[in-house]
């Protein structure tokens, strides 16, 4: 096979000559009806790329295209479209489409522009399996940057976690990135091929909650004119993530609880136990045990749960990991948007580090994609923080600088000393003191001036 073709258009006809034509063509093709179903088999080190219909019912290609992208930046969408949005094309192409494909088109038109989307994910992979081999960045240090000790043992702790069944409870603010966490467990477990079924339980209707997570029989309440499928069943397989799990209802929490210690679920109107074969990941923005002191969370469950809890630092527990983020965030949109990536100087970063960061890194990564499209960033400082020792502001002020000027110059030290007036001992020495690496900050340009 040439690689896996994820195939969605919500016509049936249509689906299938595509289908036809890729698998002809030598392709190993998956093909869906609906968006939500596909993107539950993407994941970041995903082997093929995603080919979709714009203008579908619920989900549509665009909006698909950006939850892809979410996932892995570097997943090329084909977009198929007819021609009264070749304009809406054209722009997704702007956004970060890989390709679009014109109603109608060629069976062949389709295989050539699939196979060279096939052949730049495979070097995509490629390169980051030679990346690593090389002592560089993983997958995971892609997915979650960041050089502090927090980062660096959440990151320890979910090498070691991933490849094992445990249910895991991940504790973060709202913007940390519990999602990503979740994703990255679910890719790196033996389940990865398998679905990954998100549910916010926050969002859940609660007359609805039960049904949409256990299923239910025809009569099993009014409008019940089929057998459904619930969540649960639809992940066989694979990975639950239950979002925000402390908004689940009391009630739903108990039959929930029956679910993660025996493993078997019954559908609304029915007494017949279906197996269940899932790994349950939870995530909640504070800690459970204040859910359960108030009485809204059972006991029970949070110590079934809390087998083995990550905590996600925010980012004002990781301010030496911000210009870096910043820096890769700001690198990403561009990329995204298809611009060159402005520069960005010292005083920036130390502006964007001693900014209020309430959001984390969902905050940061909106303001490098404002800063990415030319749009001038004004961060407020922490009005909350505890005041500073003026030599530990110096400090702090200096370290920026260092920073910034490394990132504005690709890591090349000579227009480093040169612009801030130092001599090369001298930065050498001061990013000693700092604790600055060129290899920490994702810099490893040659120096010219050897």
């Amino acid at each position: 096979m040439s690689g896996r073709v994820l195939l969605i258009d919500d016509e049936d006809d249509i689906r299938l000559s595509m289908e036809q034509s890729l698998d002809l063509a030598g392709f190993d093709v998956e093909s869906f009806s609906d968006a939500q179903s596909a993107l539950e088999l993407v994941n970041f080190g995903f082997r093929g790329i995603v080919v979709t219909d714009i203008r579908m019912p619920g989900i549509d290609g665009l909006t698909l295209m950006n939850r892809v992208a979410e996932i892995d930046s570097e997943i090329p969408v084909i977009l198929v479209t007819g021609h009264g949005d070749i304009q809406l094309a054209v722009r997704a192409m702007h956004e970060g489409a890989h390709d679009f494909l014109e109603k109608p088109f060629q069976a062949q038109q389709l295989a050539d522009i699939a196979k060279r989307a096939m052949d730049f994910r495979r070097i995509v992979l490629e390169n980051r399996v030679l990346r690593a081999a090389a002592g560089q960045a993983d997958d995971l240090e892609i997915r979650l940057i960041g050089r502090s000790n927090a980062m660096v043992d959440l990151r320890r702790r979910m090498r070691t976690i991933g490849p094992t069944e445990a249910d895991v409870l991940v504790i973060g603010e709202t913007g940390v990135g519990k999602e990503i966490v979740a994703r990255a467990l679910h890719d790196l477990s033996p389940r990865a091929t398998k679905p990954f079924i998100s549910i916010d339980c926050a969002a859940l209707p609660a007359s609805l909650i039960e049904s949409e997570l256990f299923g239910h029989e025809p009569g099993a309440f009014a409008g019940a004119m089929r057998e459904r499928y619930g969540k649960f069943e639809h992940a066989q397989g694979g990975t639950i993530l239950l979002d925000e799990i402390a908004s689940m209802p009391i009630a739903v929490q108990g039959k929930f609880l029956r679910v993660i210690e025996n493993r078997v679920i019954t559908r609304l109107g029915s007494h017949d136990e279906r197996p269940l074969d899932v790994r349950f990941i939870a995530t909640s923005r504070s800690p459970l045990e204040e859910e359960v002191a108030a009485g809204r969370f059972r006991a029970d469950l949070f110590y079934r749960l809390n087998v083995v809890t990550l905590i996600i630092p925010p980012l004002s527990d990781r301010r030496e990991d911000i210009p870096l983020l910043f820096s890769k965030l700001v690198q990403e949109a561009a990329s995204r948007y298809r611009r060159e990536p402005p520069a960005i100087s010292p005083r920036l970063i130390s502006q964007v580090n001693a900014a209020r960061w309430p959001g984390n890194v969902r905050e940061l990564r909106n303001a490098a994609d404002r800063y990415a499209l030319g749009v001038a960033l004004q961060p407020a400082a922490d009005a909350d923080q505890e005041p500073m020792r003026l030599a530990d502001q110096v400090a702090e002020f200096e370290r920026n600088v260092l920073i910034g000027a490394l990132l504005s110059h690709g890591g090349k030290l000579k227009p480093v000393y040169e612009s801030l007036g130092l001599s090369r001992k001298s930065l050498y020495e001061k990013m000693q003191k700092h604790g600055i690496d060129k290899k920490q900050l994702g810099i490893e340009a040659e120096d010219q001036d050897d």
